[in-house]
């Protein structure tokens, strides 16, 4: 069982997966540090400094002053603030990634075109793909399927 583990752990694929893992890790702390001291002040400054994590729903009919003093209390309350707070930070996040893979795939290399010669087999010279005979030797090119 031992060695089945060790041939498991050696296989290329579970070690890429590690690496991405940790990769993801660090990448999802960068977005995080990214848009909670980057993107949110200037939205939340727009927004006007809006929270949505306290708003809810009473269940109870006691009419509590705030979602805090309802979990106190022990109140039923439907706590949709934070969920409306997770979708904002979600899509916010979304959008971050989006723009930093955007940018990086703008900056690896575009791939080349691809080739639109052919060299001739009898002379080695290049030709135009769609060449039916060699400009340099003559040669009549066979026709290709």
């Amino acid at each position: 069982m031992w060695k089945e583990f060790k041939e498991f752990i050696a296989r290329g694929n579970v070690v890429d997966l590690a690496v991405a893992v940790v990769i993801g890790a660090a990448f999802g702390r960068i977005i995080t540090s990214f848009v909670e001291g980057v993107l949110m002040p200037p939205i939340g400054l727009a927004l006007g400094k809006a929270d949505f994590s306290n708003l809810f729903i009473d269940l109870s009919g006691q009419g509590p002053v705030s979602l805090a003093d309802a979990q106190l209390k022990g109140l039923p309350v439907i706590a949709y603030g934070r969920l409306f707070n997770d979708i904002i930070n979600f899509l916010i996040i979304g959008l971050a990634v989006f723009l930093v893979v955007k940018a990086v795939n703008r900056l690896r290399a575009a791939p080349p075109p691809p080739p639109n010669t052919k060299d001739c087999p009898a002379c080695l010279t290049a030709i135009p793909l769609g060449a039916k005979r060699c400009s340099a030797c003559c040669v009549d090119l066979p026709a290709e399927a």
